[in-house]
């Protein structure tokens, strides 16, 4: 094959938000540009070409400034019209995403998108099947599957560390400040209904793909949603009534009877490894894995403790973890699965990453909420494409 450079158009819309902005933009597109460009067979290379899109000229123009893309604009239709941009990329918030998609779909533009796709599995099915019905390829972000510390337990997971899994249980969260005496590090559309706020259909989206890749297919739910923190305070400093949970407390049955159990929280203060922490255990050890790193437990170094609460413990029950080596690097995670979008659209490559793993996500919440509201165990039926 000749040489070729691939400059790939990309809209890149709600890039002003903290995840565009640091993740998407900086630490994936401007890394990838600043790399050279993602190599692709002897002197072929595909170099991403981002025009920057949303409402605030201001913040836009810093953000450009800042990353040296000088393309941006407030005008989302005539970058749809460009027919040099060949991938729309969404990362607006949620009650936004879905019209913005359809608008991109009917200009012939291949789709990535951040999760959770839509606010209900209608809708987030309704565009995935547009966009097969129109010939184009779509994806949307999985961020946690290339997370070194994930990368690291689906090795253990299979290199048969484990023997038969019979159990995965999860902390997720943070304190996140309420906003009167300490900025919160969250906005406040994440505590609004009508906004497409609250933790389950954002963390519960992550929590289908992280279970359905590593552990085996979410087969039912019984999930139990709060709301810890009723007032908050919003970017001006005005204060607000929270209509959208703060913590979700989900138990699912798995695949292969495995049980797994997972609390979410943003009124969590930190006593553990990371923000982000799945404990795994089976017949033959276990592992606990955060967003980096990974510390595991065969069965030979098992302690055997007896109970007894009236006397100080004689084991310490952090020794006989032993923490994974890796001798690989890994990449930013954003960045790997874009890179893998990006060889998908030129070349064609395997991405099953699609609109439809991004409709389970956005089902698993929606199912996720009804057990909350009536108490109830839920199965989770078969998207059909």
């Amino acid at each position: 094959m000749s040489n070729r450079t691939h400059h790939i158009g990309i809209v890149m819309n709600g890039v002003t938000g903290r995840m565009g902005t640091n993740q998407h933009l900086m630490r994936s597109l401007v890394a990838i540009i600043k790399q050279g460009g993602i190599p692709v067979g002897a002197g072929e290379v595909i170099i991403p070409d981002p025009v920057l899109v949303g409402r605030n000229p201001a913040k836009l123009e810093k953000i450009a400034a800042e990353s040296g893309v000088t393309k941006w604009t407030t005008d989302l239709d005539a970058t749809l019209a460009d027919p040099h941009n060949a991938i729309y990329f969404d990362a607006q918030t949620t009650a936004r995403r879905v019209d913005a998609v359809k608008r991109a779909i009917a200009a012939g533009k291949h789709i990535y998108c951040e999760k959770p796709t839509a606010q209900t599995t209608a809708e987030a099915l309704e565009l995935y099947r547009l966009a097969k019905a129109a010939g184009l390829k779509n994806g949307v972000v999985q961020d946690k599957l290339w997370l070194p510390g994930l990368l690291k337990l689906k090795h253990l997971i299979d290199s048969g560390f484990f023997g038969r899994i019979h159990s995965v249980r999860g902390e997720f969260g943070y304190w996140v400040f309420e906003g009167d005496t300490i900025p919160a590090q969250r906005p406040s559309w994440n505590y609004r209904k009508a906004e497409g706020g609250g933790i389950i259909i954002d963390m519960l989206s992550h929590f289908r793909y992280v279970l359905d890749n590593l552990f085996g297919d979410v087969q039912a739910i019984c999930c139990l949603g709060a709301t810890h923190v009723g007032k908050r305070w919003d970017e001006e400093g005005k204060p607000y009534d929270c209509t959208a949970e703060d913590a979700a407390y989900s138990t699912f049955e798995l695949a292969g009877g495995i049980v797994a159990h997972i609390d979410a929280s943003w009124c969590f203060r930190v006593r553990r490894d990371d923000l982000l922490v799945l404990q795994v255990d089976g017949a033959k050890g276990s592992a606990v894995a955060g967003l980096r790193n990974c510390w595991m437990q065969p069965y030979a170094e098992t302690p055997r403790p007896v109970w007894n609460p009236d006397v100080e413990s004689p084991i310490n029950y952090y020794d006989g973890w032993q923490q994974y080596e890796s001798d690989r690097s890994y990449e930013n995670a954003f960045k790997a699965e874009w890179e893998l979008f990006l060889r998908h659209v030129v070349k064609d490559e395997p991405f099953r990453w699609t609109l439809l793993e991004g409709a389970k996500g956005v089902q698993l919440a929606e199912i996720g909420e009804q057990s909350w509201k009536t108490r109830k165990w839920i199965d989770i039926p078969k998207l059909e494409a």
